[in-house]
């Protein structure tokens, strides 16, 4: 394992650091490698084509058909 030294960070930095890694019961050290592999080894998000892809088959096209507004007024009047 590697090793890393971050200098010159300003305090407000280190201080939300402490109170991130104090929610979370953990170490400062422990928190600041979670945040490092979660900000840089996280998946990449899906493109929009990969989020519709990835939509169930539900229904069928005429369950999702516009409703003409005005025939509904005259139907309820």
């Amino acid at each position: 394992m590697a090793n890393l030294v971050v200098r010159n960070l300003d305090e407000r930095i280190v201080q939300a650091l402490k109170e991130r890694a104090t929610r979370h019961k953990r170490s400062a050290e422990a928190e600041h490698r979670a945040l490092l592999e979660q900000a840089l080894l996280k998946p990449r998000r899906k493109t929009f084509a990969q989020a519709l892809a990835a939509m169930p088959d539900v229904g069928i096209d005429g369950d999702f058909e516009r409703v003409d507004v005005e025939e509904v007024r005259r139907v309820l009047d």
